[in-house]
């Protein structure tokens, strides 16, 4: 196997690798983190890091990707493109040093033929701790053992046809409750002349360790247009011993019994009268104090809605700093933060009411778009450059600046994982582990 990651390793701390399981904390296993809302219990993080401080190892990737890593046990997992050869790779790493332990070609390929700005390496993975999937942009969907053994894979586009997206399919694969799944929000007629009319959208629930379909679920909306199409996750919720899982898109939020794919509830709508055409939405929901956020786009508002019945509980203020195009908001220590790309600006929001508790303004020229992350007292949040600014949840202060792009990197778009001890911090080129 051709080796593409060049590794160098940084300090090593012996002390992080003698802690028992239960103090080294959460593994980082889908692309929100172990609770589903961008947080994690883990403790002892580094505030300050460089390209060379405070970094345990850093790797080369084939290429860019905004595929947040995901991390079980001491294997990193991560998603990554290659415009060299237009192949598509699933990449694990161990977590202690950095060494590629394994990587497979899952598919060819490398963007849509009408959008320059992302790659069919973008959404993000996901595992069970037994195994672990990969979903890309063309349709390719795998899973392998997290030993790197393939277990299956199968092309959406092929077993349901063309998907109809303005942009680049980008939704990233969850396991709840034992089931993975995967969310195709698209448009009902062709797009770049690439699908045809009826197209439907629908959820697709499947076996992870086969691949095997149980059920997929058809979810219809009057949306217009672009206005059909999300790039967005399902987030579990349970109520009453109900398994359930919210889903954001097509100007509604739903709620779906997670055994079915059954529509408990909907609300909606983000886009009175459906007279926006082109409004689709990349954030996913976050859930925290039994209120879904649901970023509708541009800049309009952010919708609260109550998730044991779905009726609405708050809405921001039209052209205020809630608002939110890309960034999925974060729930951390009770409160959300919503980092807005379009006002450049990060606020700490009061989940039953709205209140704007602090917003403060993001530096820099580039734009903020990947989502916050909260861990060990802070806030981490990464621009398109590879800055890294911590802040502090509680006032809002920037507490540190910390770069790890290069000087020409732009559009970097994932958000940091945190496991072990460890941030994860991916840019166009490099992953790095940063640890005390």
């Amino acid at each position: 196997m051709r080796q593409l990651a060049k590794i160098t390793i940084g300090m090593v701390c012996v002390w992080a690798l003698t802690l028992s399981p239960a103090a080294r904390g959460a593994d980082w296993a889908n692309w929100r983190g172990p609770n589903h809302d961008g947080s994690s219990p883990e403790t002892d993080l580094p505030v300050e890091f460089s390209q060379t401080q405070n970094v345990k190892w850093a790797v080369d990737l084939p290429g860019p990707s905004a595929a947040t890593p995901i991390i079980t046990g001491d294997r990193v997992f991560i998603t990554s493109s290659s415009p060299a050869d237009k192949k598509l790779f699933a990449m694990c790493f161990d977590r202690t040093s950095g060494k590629l332990l394994w990587q497979q070609q899952v598919g060819t390929g490398y963007q849509h033929p009408y959008d320059n700005r992302s790659t069919f390496a973008t959404p993000s993975p996901v595992t069970d701790g037994k195994v672990v999937i990969f979903l890309y942009g063309n349709g390719d969907l795998a899973g392998f053992t997290v030993e790197g053994k393939k277990l299956w894979q199968r092309n959406l586009q092929d077993d349901y046809g063309q998907f109809t997206y303005q942009w680049t399919f980008s939704a990233s694969p969850t396991i709840l409750y034992g089931q993975l799944l995967v969310q195709v929000l698209q448009r009902d007629q062709p797009v770049h002349d690439i699908g045809k009319d009826g197209n439907e959208s629908y959820i697709l629930a499947l076996e992870p360790a086969t691949g095997k379909t149980i059920y997929r679920h058809v979810r219809p909306s009057d949306a217009k247009m672009e206005s059909h199409e999300a790039y967005s996750t399902p987030m579990p919720f349970e109520k009453d011993g109900v398994k359930q899982y919210i889903v954001l898109g097509g100007d509604v939020v739903t709620s779906h019994e997670a055994d079915t794919g059954k529509e408990l509830w909907r609300w909606g709508t983000y886009n009175p009268d459906h007279r926006e055409q082109w409004w689709r939405v990349v954030p996913s929901p976050v859930i925290g104090d039994g209120i879904i956020l649901a970023c509708a786009p541009k800049k309009a508002p952010i919708f609260a809605v109550r998730a044991a019945d779905g009726t609405l509980a708050w809405q921001s203020e039209d052209r205020g700093p809630l608002t939110s195009d890309v960034p999925t908001p974060l729930f951390y220590q009770g409160r959300f933060f919503i980092m807005s790309d379009v006002r450049k600006a990060l606020s700490r929001v009061e989940p039953a009411t709205g209140k704007i508790e602090w917003s403060i303004e993001l530096p820099g020229r580039y734009l903020w778009r990947a989502s916050p992350t909260g861990a060990d007292g802070h806030i981490y949040c990464v621009n398109h450059h590879g800055e890294v600014i911590v802040v502090d949840p509680a006032d809002g202060k920037i507490v540190a600046h910390n770069m790890l792009g290069k000087e020409d990197d732009d559009g970097i778009c994932a958000s940091i994982a945190v496991a072990n001890g460890n941030l994860f911090v991916r840019t166009n080129s490099k992953l790095f582990c940063v640890g005390r």
